[in-house]
């Protein structure tokens, strides 16, 4: 027996359903992904979720072509501080051993996406 509960708009919020697809395409031309844009969106606006409006952060940045896998971005800043790092620290053989795991998950997701697309 699984009860579905149906979101209400709370009273209290301001924002209509427009205000919350500006803020959200606002926010991605920050370069913040879809995850990043649902937590400051709960944080500084107030809006505990997008689902109240009928909305998906991910699906609103698709319509305008916006949207970029958060893992493949996770992955690629990852990638740069490792990097990073072992420019400053040649010694640190773990993150040696860390960033070429990295690299390696890196091109194994970039093909996974290569061939998924053609």
């Amino acid at each position: 027996m699984s009860k579905t509960k149906k979101l209400e708009k709370p009273v209290w919020l301001k924002y209509g359903e427009e205000e919350v697809k500006e803020i959200i395409l606002k926010l991605a031309d920050k370069g913040l992904t879809a995850e990043k844009i649902g937590l400051i969106m709960r944080d500084q606006y107030g809006i505990p979720k997008v689902s109240l409006y009928g909305l998906k952060v991910g699906k609103v940045l698709k319509e305008k072509d916006k949207f970029t896998k958060p893992s493949l971005v996770n992955l690629q800043k990852k990638v740069i501080k490792l990097e990073e790092h072992y420019a400053k620290n040649k010694q640190d053989k773990k993150t040696e051993r860390a960033m070429m795991i990295t690299k390696s998950k890196l091109k194994k997701f970039q093909d996974y996406l290569k061939k998924k697309s053609e």
